[in-house]
């Protein structure tokens, strides 16, 4: 088999050594927002230790019942630095004798190490927010608290985001040069004239580890479905009742605020000034299909009072521009708007 290319080599040093910085960065990160914590409340995970307000989350989940969060709940603490410094020597090796088969062997270890990491984090949280004190002050029958794997939960009257951090995305970024080194080195580097299978790795497995990477991370960041009759609006506080008109931002973070009227959305961006540059996604029910969201940046907007919306911004969302202008003729002074024109009217 023959060695790997110089750049692949170098390539492979850069991203192995950048795995210290996890050292020195927090690896993972759960946020919590509610109505009387506007700043929010964060707790980061660490190769070993935590850190952020875990005293301050710890008081508040005293009376539901849940466990102090402490160091020594985490074994995995006792060990992880060790796995970490493994992977860096396996890469740092791979580069230096420059082994194809240890390269496909060093992307097979960092998968199994991200799946390994989930799952354990979400056993730990499913442990944490099943087994509830039975003195808690505070019982819902049926009600259990477990954190998000990945994204954004709602638990009582608080969101919460379990979202990767800074040590995190190290990780993910080194995974995906991983991927396509190897995806280089057995196929899409080749010259023309070898593009045959010599290589022992099927191109298709190469998609296949890339489309795991993609969405693992892709996950973090997704409209989600909108539960009508049982969610609050962010900014109201109105439950949302009508499947016309609600809306939903993402931001880039993976955090998800929903809203029973655009009007709502739009004087939540402006109250909290969020630049629209931060938002993943901003959706909104289209008009002709009740409880189907679209993207409000694309939409045709129909303006009119006619509309009667649950506060009365009276704006509804169309995918195509003939159903807008369909319902725009019911009504006599109806208007056509852009989502620029809806978010600065609002």
């Amino acid at each position: 088999m023959k060695p790997l290319r110089p750049f692949t080599i170098g390539s492979l040093y850069v991203a192995s050594l950048s795995l210290i910085a996890t050292y020195f960065l927090p690896l993972w990160r759960i946020d919590l927002w509610a109505p009387q914590y506007p700043e929010g409340l964060s707790m980061q995970i660490w190769l070993n230790k935590l850190s952020g307000q875990v005293e301050i989350i710890n008081g508040l989940n005293h009376y539901i019942g849940m466990a102090h969060i402490k160091e020594e709940m985490f074994p995995e603490f006792k060990f992880l630095s060790y796995i970490v410094a493994f992977y860096i020597a396996f890469g740092v090796l791979t580069a230096f004798l420059k082994s194809r088969k240890m390269l496909i062997s060093y992307l097979v270890l960092l998968i199994v190490a991200g799946v390994a990491a989930l799952y354990d984090f979400w056993s730990w949280g499913y442990e944490y927010g099943h087994n509830l004190s039975p003195d808690a002050a505070i019982k819902v029958p049926g009600m259990s608290y477990q954190p998000p794997l990945i994204g954004y939960k709602e638990l009582l009257n608080f969101g919460a985001y379990s979202i990767p951090d800074a040590g995190g995305w190290v990780f993910v970024i080194v995974g995906v040069i991983v991927i396509l080194l190897v995806a280089c080195e057995t196929y899409f580097c080749q010259p023309k004239s070898s593009l045959t299978p010599k290589s022992s790795v099927s191109p298709t497995l190469i998609v296949l580890l890339l489309g795991t990477f993609v969405t693992l991370q892709s996950c973090a960041q997704q409209p989600e479905p909108i539960r009508y009759g049982q969610e609050a609006c962010v900014f109201c506080k109105m439950t949302i009742m009508d499947k016309k008109f609600a809306a939903e931002i993402v931001t880039d973070k993976g955090k998800v605020f929903k809203f029973d009227d655009l009007s709502c959305l739009s004087k939540y961006l402006k109250t909290n000034k969020l630049p629209e540059t931060s938002l993943s996604f901003i959706v909104v029910n289209d008009y002709n299909n009740p409880g189907e969201l679209i993207d409000a940046r694309t939409a045709i907007f129909v303006s009119s009072h006619d509309l009667s919306s649950p506060m009365r911004g009276d704006v509804a969302a169309f995918s195509n521009k003939a159903a807008a202008e369909a319902l725009k003729a019911k009504f006599s002074e109806a208007k056509l708007l852009t989502w620029k024109e809806v978010f600065d009217n609002f």
